[in-house]
């Protein structure tokens, strides 16, 4: 557990260990660019002889002015994904267990967002019941960007079920069949220091959910930050980005304005640490100051 401020943030595992191999989730890299900063980055981030870049899959729960926020809902159990082997039909993965042992059940949380839409963030908004996708969040809200879904419905109409492992059938239409989701901008305020902040480019509307305790800030950054080391290398950016420039542009933007405060930024896959401080590289660039 993370405290901030009067705050606390939890992470709720449901693929501890997720192995890319290097050039898959960075086409045309290689890990021995990264054998300078080996020290920081394994064994936890990289893998330097299997050449694989290692992420975590995790929602993360915030509570804050006694409201339960969980951000972004993993793979899920259940769900047909058959290109990859991994997400693809999981059972008893022990997530909602790992919930209930930060003291929560599912009709306890408050506020689902959904930072974007992509298959490994919207997993357990749903589960199946009877033959049937159903919230698995019944009392919650589900914060949407209007910009994100948007854009998976046009692909989602344009071809059904092509797109994004098939998620949107599975994991999206079913929260917003049901009236739970809110659509939401860049700025949405939540209340109580939170607030949504656009963080374009990975997906053309992924939204970042900013904690505030007076001046210092914690951002949820999604997928804007993929890895830590994207910290050494802003500039790679993932085969997944709908818009790798834009993405290393609000990349960039995010390291330049937090290097060398207090503010923490929190990856949607980082492993092993609950947040990381950006700080200025005395040879040019940054590197992460890790927070357990």
């Amino acid at each position: 557990m993370l405290n901030f401020g009067t705050a606390t943030i939890d992470t709720i595992s449901d693929l501890e260990r997720f192995a890319l191999p290097i050039d898959l989730l960075f086409p045309g890299r290689s890990v021995e660019t990264l054998e300078p900063h080996r020290a920081a980055l394994a064994p936890y981030h990289v893998d330097f002889d299997a050449g694989e870049i290692l992420l975590g899959v995790h929602s993360h729960l915030l509570r804050v002015n006694g409201r339960t926020i969980l951000i972004d809902t993993c793979v899920g159990e259940d769900k047909p994904r058959p290109k990859r082997p991994d997400w693809d039909q999981r059972a008893a993965t022990g997530y909602l267990e790992r919930l209930a042992r930060a003291g929560l059940r599912p009709e306890d949380i408050d506020i689902v967002m959904c930072t974007h839409l992509h298959t490994d963030h919207v997993g357990w908004n749903t589960q199946l019941i009877d033959g049937r996708w159903v919230p698995t969040f019944p009392n919650a809200r589900y914060l949407v960007g209007r910009t994100e879904f948007d854009h998976w419905q046009a692909q989602e109409l344009a071809s059904p079920g092509v797109h994004n492992h098939g998620c949107f059938s599975d994991s999206v239409l079913p929260i917003i069949e049901a009236g739970l989701a809110d659509f939401v901008e860049d700025g949405f305020d939540i209340g109580g220091g939170v607030s949504l902040t656009a963080l374009p480019g990975h997906t053309p509307g992924q939204l970042g959910l900013c904690l505030c305790h007076g001046t210092q800030q914690a951002l949820f950054c999604a997928d804007a930050v993929h890895s830590p080391v994207q910290v050494y290398q802003p500039e790679w950016a993932s085969r997944f980005c709908s818009d790798p420039a834009m993405a290393v542009d609000t990349r960039l933007k995010l390291f330049d304005r937090f290097a060398d405060t207090s503010n923490l930024l929190i990856p949607a896959h980082l492993r092993h640490y609950s947040a990381m401080r950006i700080q200025s590289s005395n040879s040019g660039g940054y590197v992460p100051d890790f927070m357990p």
